[in-house]
């Protein structure tokens, strides 16, 4: 794609001038706007006179940035710059990468949706609520842009390990597009927030003075399938083919909606389908430490949501690829909830827990369900904090020489257990890796860098893959290859430090390469509209924004 089209994505009709083009954040170059630009485009004067380069201007952002102490004035002033001008904002975050990830989304993201009220400058995206139920084809016209191909879009019940924050949960569709472009390219111009917002159960907020939702309780039953529906349906009218990610629906939605649409249209749940690709990556990555083979493992999840179901399924998938027969795989996967082991003696166990409910004794506690089971990996997808005690940590050092535990709840503080923990209760043994970030650790005088299983690994490089090859589905498929791609990437060097994941600043790399093995699965399927070219990774670099200024004269 040439610049001329990439900016056609971008510009209205006529091109704006003066002050318009200054509020457009996708146009506006802030004061580096030369002299010739400024005649022509009718800024002279609207700017200050000194003509500021980008690297001048990213210089004074980050200067400004590290000034501030508060993780959360930090997001504001972000969030600003995002507002005003884009394109400064994705050079800021693909040139600092593993500095601002931990503001623009996990651990702090979660922290924004809770203050959402409070913190509010600037509308972005698009709300539609149950009241709109009928014209939700005329509300997406309002949207400006021609070109949308993905589309984010939560209903708010299950924001992180945070629960139900109705319309407050926007900050996640944004921040999940803005890690689209920063980790992968994929253009600004083609995504699009949604929030659907079905009221909210959240007592405290539907008594919050600044809240910006429907004061309502919950939408539930036909409904909010309609309004579903009738949105799912009304996107791809206005834009067929576009690809919708469900995100941060609750679980008696959550996996219902994935199978009702995932065959209808282009879409996913990161919740379940891209936790599950970056947890078996790592768990790929953790058994070439070990020299073990996937088909031999025992693995125990502390939850069994969205989360924990998702990586179960993809962990059978894996295991069936490699000749494992259905069913012995699904053994080698066990589910712990709030009531204990999940086996079949128990009643009233959740359509989602049915293949993981195995014909075993009960176990009314995590650390009698490790001493009975003795697993060779143990995942924390339970949102509940420090879950995984002293007694559990050594328990698992105990049967295993090299620990596999994974603390993978969101934020930080829902975490099951720190870092520091894992090392030091296991003699600095454990291959960990934890879903919002740590800092390292020194024990013993070495110091043991923790991993992050951020699906920011995974989720922008699957959407690169579906936009660049105009992929019809996304199947398990393509999932479990991100997984494979992601896991090979690693080097030597990295995993003796101890590494799960290659280094963030290596992500962009990282999403090509997943992004052509999705395309690559998508042509072999008859999944495109597209003829299959003759090279598919230069197709997919093609579809990459790199955030540069264009010159508008």
């Amino acid at each position: 794609m040439s610049t001329r089209q990439k900016d056609a994505r971008m510009r209205a009709k006529p091109f704006p001038r003066g002050l318009e083009l200054l509020n457009n954040p996708l146009l506006n170059k802030g004061n580096a706007f030369t002299d010739e630009e400024r005649d022509e485009l009718g800024l002279r004067g609207l700017l200050p006179p000194h003509p500021a380069p980008m690297p001048e201007q990213v210089a004074r952002v980050m200067s400004a940035y590290r000034a501030k102490t508060d993780e959360m004035e930090k997001f504001i002033y972000l969030t600003s710059l995002h507002d005003r001008n884009e394109t400064l904002f994705y050079r800021v975050v693909v040139d600092n990468i593993e500095e601002l990830m931990p503001i623009i989304y996990t651990p702090t993201v979660g922290r924004a949706c809770q203050l959402y009220g409070q913190i509010f400058r600037r509308a972005r995206g698009m709300f539609i609520s149950i009241d709109d139920a009928g014209r939700v084809r005329d509300i997406l016209d309002n949207w400006p842009y021609e070109d949308v191909r993905a589309i984010v879009v939560t209903d708010g019940e299950r924001i992180l390990g945070l629960g139900d924050l109705g319309a407050n949960g926007m900050g996640i569709p944004v921040g999940k597009l803005s890690l689209y472009t920063a980790c992968a390219g994929v253009h600004p111009a083609v995504t699009l927030p949604v929030t659907l917002d079905m009221g909210t159960d959240n007592e405290t907020l539907l008594k919050e003075p600044m809240y910006l939702g429907l004061r309502r309780h919950r939408e539930r039953g036909p409904e909010y399938d309609a309004l579903v529906e009738e949105f799912v349906k009304a996107a791809n009218d206005r834009w067929p083919g576009v690809l919708i990610q469900f995100e941060d629906f609750g679980n008696q939605n959550a996996f219902r909606l994935l199978a009702k649409y995932r065959d209808r249209v282009c879409s996913f749940n990161d919740d379940i389908q891209g936790t599950a690709a970056v947890t078996l990556a790592g768990l790929m990555s953790a058994l070439r430490v070990t020299g073990a083979d996937l088909r031999q493992q025992k693995i125990l999840f502390l939850g069994a949501g969205e989360a924990g179901v998702g990586i179960a399924d993809l962990i059978v998938s894996a295991m069936v690829e490699l000749g494992m027969p259905r069913e012995e795989a699904r053994r080698a996967c066990w589910l712990v909830d709030s009531q204990g082991l999940v086996v079949k003696s128990r009643s009233n166990l959740a359509d989602h827990k049915r293949h993981y409910a195995h014909d075993a004794p009960g176990a009314a506690t995590l650390l009698e369900a490790i001493r009975t089971l003795k697993p060779t990996a143990l995942i924390g997808v339970s949102g509940q904090p420090a879950t995984f005690t002293r007694e559990i940590i050594l328990t698992m050092a105990e049967y295993n020489p090299r620990p596999i535990i994974f603390a993978l709840s969101n934020p930080t503080a829902n975490s099951e257990c720190t870092a520091e923990e894992a090392y030091r209760h296991t003699g600095g043994r454990a291959l960990f890796a934890s879903g919002s970030p740590f800092a390292p650790v020194m024990y013993q005088g070495k110091q043991l860098i923790p991993s992050q299983a951020n699906n920011a690994y995974v989720f922008p490089g699957i959407a690169l893959g579906i936009v660049a090859a105009r992929l019809t589905r996304v199947t398990d498929e393509m999932f479990a290859a991100a997984a494979r791609t992601l896991a090979g990437l690693l080097s030597k060097e990295e995993m003796a430090n101890g590494l799960l994941f290659p280094p963030l600043t290596s992500i962009r790399n990282v999403s090509v390469k997943i992004a052509t093995e999705v395309a690559r699965i998508g042509f072999e399927r008859g999944l495109s509209a597209m003829s299959e070219p003759s090279d598919i990774e230069a197709l997919v670099k093609e579809q990459v924004f790199e955030p540069e200024y264009r010159s508008y004269v």
